[in-house]
C-alpha cells in the first residue's frame, strides 16, 4: 500500500506516468530487485482481478451511441490495427527472431492488441468526444477480441488435438457464452438494480458479474479477459457514467485492483537479463520497433482513409500504441505452456523467457510513447476548439437547484441533477430545504439537516459538490423563488413522491406559484424506478417549441441525460421542430430516433407504444409563449393517471424576461420575430454543446 501511495507521487515529480511508476516500483521490490516481496499467490490473485478490472472498465466506459455512429470507421480501423501488426509480427517473428510458427502467430497477435492507457489523459483534456477517440475505442474492441481469439486457437492447437470436433465445440461454446452474457446479464442487472438500492450490494453484484463473465469465457475455451470486457459492454447502459456506482467502480479499481496488477507486472522484470543476455535486448528492440511501427501505420491509414487531421492521427496512435492488458495475458499464457524439454531437462516454452522480458520492455516503451503522443495531439485539439468557440454572450453559468423535503426521493432527485448537469460543472448543484417560520421547535431543523446531509452524501459519491441550503420562509413558493434569484439559478428540479401523485389543486398551485413567478428552466420529476434502469426516454415536444428562447437550454439537458445514462432518446414532434433537433444530432450524435407527430392530441394514442422501462419526458410551456396550448393543463394529470408504472419528467422551458445589450426584451422578440432570433438560439445551442 505504501508503494501504491508514494510511487506515483514521487515519480510524477520527474514526469513519469503513474502506470510506469507502479511497474518500476514492482521491479525494484520484486524477487529480481531487492526481493522485499515475493510474487506469491496473493499478488497473482490481486493482479488477475486487476487485469479483469481493466478490461471490464474498457467495456463499461465505451460510448455505445458514438460507437454505433462510427461503427464503420471503427471496424476499418480495427481491421487496420489488427492486420498490419499481425503481418509485420509474422515477418519479424519468423525471419528475425526465428520462432516456430505457433510462437510467431501468438507473438504477432500480441502486437495486434492494445490497451487504452492514455484514455484518462484524453478525457481530462476534454476531447473524449472527438471522433478520433470514438473510432479508436470502437476499434479496440474489435482488435482485442480478434487477438484474443487467435490466442485461444493457438493455445488449443498446442495443448491438444485440433480437429473438426475442436472447432465445432469452440464455435458452439463461444456462441453460448456470447448469448448468455449479452442476453441474460442485462436482464439480471436491471432486475437487481430495481430492487436493491444499497450501494455495497450493488458494487458486490457488479464484481460478481465481472468474475462470472470471466468464468463463463474460460468455460467456453477463450480467455477470461474477453468475458470481463463483454460484461462491461452489457452492463454499460445500467451504470451511468455520472452515477455513484460508476464512481465507486472506478475508485476501487484505480486504488486497489489495477495498482496490484501493475506491481505484479513489474515483479516479472529481471534486470540482470538485460545486462547479461544480449538476446533479450535484441528481442525487446525488435518488439518495440514492430509494435510502434505497426500501430503508426494503422493510424496513418485511418487518417488517410477518413481525411483526419494530424492531431487526430496522434490521438489514434497514442491510444492504440500502448501494450498492456491483452498483451500480458497472451505472453503469460504462452510462457506457461511447455511444448517440450531440452537435452538438459529444461522446459521449452511456447514463448520463452526472452519474449517475456522483451514484452515487459515493450510495455514500458509503448506506454511511455503513447502517453506523450496522445497528450500532444489532445492538447492541440483542445486549444483549437477553445479558439474556435463562440462568445459566452448567450450562455448562463449553470446552477441547478433541487428543493427537497422528503428523504425517500432525495437520492433520485440528486441523481437527476447530476445526470443533467454539464461535465465541467463540479460545484453548481444546490439542495434546498424550507422550514415554515411559525415552527418553533427544533425537530424541523433536525429533519431538514438530515435530508440535506443525505443529499450531500449522494452527490459526493459522484465527485460532485452539492451546497445544502436551509431557509426559513412564509411558504415554499416564496422560499424557492427567493433562492432562485439570490443564487442566479438556471435550472430547477421539483420532485413528486410516487405515493403522493398529482391532484388538480396541487398542480394548479404549483403552476400559479413557482411557474408563474419563476422563469428558469423547470423540471418536475416523478420517479418510479431508478434512472439507471431506464431503457428509453420518450420525449414529447409541442409544435413551435424551437421558437422559444429556452429551447437550447432544455435540449442540452436531454443530451446530457442520453450521454450520461446511455439510454436512447425517442423524440415525437412536428416536422419543423424535428428539423432543428436533427441538425443538432448530426453534429453531436447520441442514440436517438425521431417520429413525426403533427397533432399534440396524438400523444393520447402514443400510450400503446410505451413500455414499463420507458421514462416519459413532456415539454410543456408557460402561457403567452409560442408553443403554449390550452390542452397542456391536463397533461400532468393525464400522465399520473395513465402511466402509473412509468417515471416521467415535465419540462417548462426557460422564459427569459431580461433585455439584451440593445435593450430589446428577448421574450417578446422571440415571440414576435422568431425567425430573426433563431440564429441567436442556434449560436446558443452550438456553444452549449461545444462545451
Amino acid at each position: 500500500m505504501a508503494i501504491i501511495l508514494f510511487a506515483p507521487i514521487v515519480l510524477n515529480k520527474i514526469k513519469i506516468p503513474p502506470l510506469l511508476g507502479l511497474i518500476i516500483a514492482g521491479a525494484i521490490i520484486g524477487p529480481h530487485g531487492f526481493n522485499l516481496m515475493e510474487r506469491d499467490s496473493s499478488i497473482i490473485l490481486s493482479g488477475t482481478a486487476g487485469l479483469l478490472y481493466i478490461m471490464f472498465l474498457a467495456g463499461l466506459e465505451i460510448d455505445l451511441a458514438d460507437f454505433k455512429k462510427n461503427s464503420s470507421k471503427s471496424f476499418v480501423f480495427g481491421m487496420y490495427t489488427f492486420l498490419v501488426p499481425m503481418g509485420l509480427g509474422i515477418l519479424a517473428g519468423g525471419w528475425i527472431l526465428e520462432l516456430s510458427w505457433a510462437s510467431t502467430i501468438l507473438l504477432a497477435s500480441m502486437f495486434a492488441s492494445h490497451t487504452l492507457i492514455a484514455y484518462p489523459l484524453i478525457s481530462k483534456l476534454g476531447v473524449a468526444k472527438n471522433r478520433a477517440v470514438n473510432i479508436t475505442v470502437g476499434g479496440t474492441m474489435i482488435t482485442d477480441t480478434l487477438a484474443l481469439l487467435v490466442l485461444a486457437i493457438i493455445v488449443g492447437m498446442t495443448t491438444g488435438e485440433v480437429n473438426t470436433e475442436f472447432w465445432i465445440r469452440l464455435s458452439i461454446s463461444i456462441l453460448l457464452f456470447g448469448l448468455i452474457v449479452i442476453v441474460f446479464f442485462p436482464i439480471i442487472g436491471r432486475w437487481f438494480f430495481k430492487r436493491f438500492e444499497d450501494s455495497v450490494s450493488q458494487y458486490i453484484f457488479v464484481l460478481m458479474m465481472v468474475f462470472l463473465g470471466a468464468v463463463l469465457a474460460e468455460l467456453a475455451g477463450i480467455e477470461a479477459i474477453i468475458g470481463a470486457f463483454l460484461a462491461g459492454l452489457t452492463l454499460n447502459r445500467l451504470i451511468p457514467h455520472t452515477s455513484p456506482l460508476m464512481n465507486r467502480i472506478e475508485f476501487v479499481g484505480n486504488a486497489i485492483f489495477i495498482p496490484f496488477f501493475l506491481i505484479g507486472v513489474g515483479m516479472l522484470i529481471d534486470y540482470s537479463v538485460f545486462f547479461k543476455d544480449w538476446e533479450t535486448i535484441k528481442v525487446g528492440a525488435v518488439m518495440i520497433v514492430v509494435a510502434t511501427l505497426a500501430k503508426f501505420i494503422a493510424a496513418w491509414l485511418t487518417q488517410k482513409t477518413y481525411k483526419l487531421s494530424v492531431d487526430e492521427r496522434s490521438i489514434i496512435f497514442g491510444l492504440s500504441n500502448a501494450q498492456a492488458a491483452a498483451t500480458l495475458a497472451a505472453v503469460l499464457v504462452g510462457y506457461s505452456i511447455v511444448i517440450g524439454e531440452t537435452p538438459t531437462g529444461e522446459p521449452i516454452r511456447l514463448l520463452g523467457e526472452n519474449i517475456l522480458n522483451g514484452t515487459i520492455l515493450m510495455i514500458l516503451f509503448t506506454c511511455t510513447i503513447a502517453s506523450f503522443v496522445a497528450q500532444r495531439g489532445a492538447k492541440n485539439i483542445a486549444l483549437a476548439e477553445a479558439y474556435g468557440t463562440l462568445d459566452n454572450e448567450y450562455l448562463l453559468e449553470e446552477k441547478i437547484l433541487i428543493p427537497i423535503n422528503n428523504i425517500e426521493n432525495t437520492d433520485e432527485l440528486v441523481n437527476l441533477g447530476v445526470i443533467i448537469k454539464s461535465s465541467k460543472n463540479k460545484d453548481g448543484l444546490y439542495a434546498l430545504n424550507i422550514i415554515y417560520n411559525q415552527y418553533n421547535d427544533g425537530s424541523a431543523d433536525k429533519i431538514a439537516n438530515k435530508i440535506l446531509t443525505r443529499a450531500t452524501v449522494t452527490a459526493s459519491a459522484t465527485d460532485t459538490i452539492l451546497h445544502g441550503l436551509l431557509r426559513y420562509d412564509l411558504n415554499i413558493v416564496n422560499g424557492i423563488i427567493s433562492v432562485v434569484k439570490e443564487r442566479k439559478i438556471t435550472d430547477l428540479i421539483l420532485g413528486l413522491h410516487e405515493s403522493k401523485g398529482i391532484s388538480d389543486s396541487f398542480l394548479g398551485q404549483l403552476s400559479e406559484g413557482i411557474l408563474s413567478k419563476c422563469d428558469t428552466t423547470t423540471l418536475i420529476y416523478k420517479s418510479v424506478q431508478p434512472l439507471a434502469t431506464i431503457k428509453r426516454h420518450v420525449v414529447i415536444v409541442p409544435s413551435r417549441a424551437e421558437k422559444e428562447i429556452g429551447f437550447p437550454y432544455w435540449l442540452v439537458k436531454l443530451w446530457n441525460i442520453a450521454k450520461n445514462s446511455g439510454a436512447k432518446l425517442s423524440f415525437y414532434a412536428t416536422e419543423e421542430t424535428l428539423k432543428f433537433i436533427k441538425d443538432i444530432h448530426l453534429k453531436y450524435p447520441i442514440e436517438a430516433q425521431f417520429t413525426e407527430c403533427d397533432n399534440w392530441l396524438e400523444f393520447l394514442k402514443l400510450s400503446q407504444e410505451f413500455h414499463k422501462d420507458d421514462n416519459i419526458i413532456v415539454v410543456l410551456s408557460r402561457k403567452n409563449n409560442p408553443s403554449y396550448q390550452n390542452s397542456m393543463v391536463e397533461i400532468p394529470k393525464y400522465l399520473n393517471e395513465r402511466f402509473k408504472q412509468n417515471s416521467f419528467i415535465i419540462i417548462y422551458p426557460l422564459q427569459e424576461r431580461e433585455t439584451d445589450r440593445n435593450g430589446i426584451d428577448l421574450t417578446d422578440a422571440t415571440i414576435k420575430q422568431p425567425l430573426e432570433k433563431l440564429d441567436e438560439i442556434g449560436k446558443a445551442i452550438a456553444k452549449i454543446f461545444r462545451q
